[in-house]
């Protein structure tokens, strides 16, 4: 049982570390939201475990981590898995390209709200580039979908 949770804490550590990793500034504007779509797949595949709760948790990790205001990215990945988490049955049924426009709104959902959420408290404006995210977190979902689930039938997480 403590190794299957392991498992998955192991999986959204890797997500942070992903989010964080330095990249050239060219590249880093289509940095995809591994948090999210890390996330998301453990809250569609198995919501008794991985919920709004996990979603606060790693929000604040990843508030502490990126040095923004505490709990911007808590409440854009809370709301995000929260929806996520309310319609998984019907959400298991699509497709995995279906899913993946799924969290592409997910996506844009979460910028918009850190977004939102920055503009209220900083003076932060509005760029289309901060939208670029949304597309490589859409393109990168099949594969992260089919690794978390290789490895979740691996380890017969339940």
């Amino acid at each position: 049982m403590r190794k299957r949770n392991l498992v998955i804490w192991l999986s959204v550590l890797v997500a942070l570390v992903l989010q964080i990793v330095p990249l050239p500034s060219q590249v880093d504007v289509y940095r995809p939201d591994w948090v999210l779509v890390v996330l998301a797949y453990w809250s569609m595949a198995l919501p008794h475990r991985v919920n709004v709760g996990v979603a606060f948790l790693t929000g604040v990790a990843m508030d502490v981590l990126v040095g923004t205001t505490l709990g911007i990215h808590s409440l854009g990945l809370s709301l995000s898995v929260y929806i996520l988490a309310a319609n998984y049955q019907r959400l298991r049924n699509y497709s995995v390209w279906q899913q993946a426009i799924i969290i592409g709104l997910m996506s844009s959902l979460y910028h918009l709200m850190t977004f939102w959420v920055q503009h209220l408290l900083t003076d932060i404006y509005f760029q289309v580039d901060y939208l670029w995210p949304v597309l490589t977190s859409m393109v990168l979902w099949p594969w992260v979908f089919w690794l978390l689930r290789r490895t979740r039938r691996q380890f017969s997480i339940s």
